[in-house]
């Protein structure tokens, strides 16, 4: 699926991109986010992998990969990113790229 937009969440496997619901029941297992190019905002349920800047905040129950991020970034699982200009916390390892 491909879509496009500054602001993606994830919750009870439903998909909103700028507040607009894009998919409603994406699946039954938790959904990796892959994003090509910046955006905003991400709040997910799942594992984030972001190949441009987030140039505002990051949550997400997984696993977090990214270049930059503007604002803050909490992570269930390890965190893999450039800068973060904001505040980081992560229940694993944190590297920075």
């Amino acid at each position: 699926m491909s879509v496009s937009g500054s602001n993606i969440s994830i919750s009870n496997n439903k998909v909103c991109v700028d507040g607009k619901l894009v998919i409603d029941e994406v699946a039954t297992e938790p959904v990796k986010l892959i994003v090509e190019g910046d955006l905003f905002k991400v709040k997910s349920e799942g594992p984030v992998e972001v190949t441009g800047d987030v140039k505002g905040d990051i949550s997400a129950a997984g696993s977090v990969h990214c270049n930059d991020v503007s604002g803050n970034l909490t992570a269930m699982g390890s965190v893999h990113c450039g800068n973060v200009g904001g505040n980081a916390t992560a229940m694993g390892s944190m590297r920075r790229s």
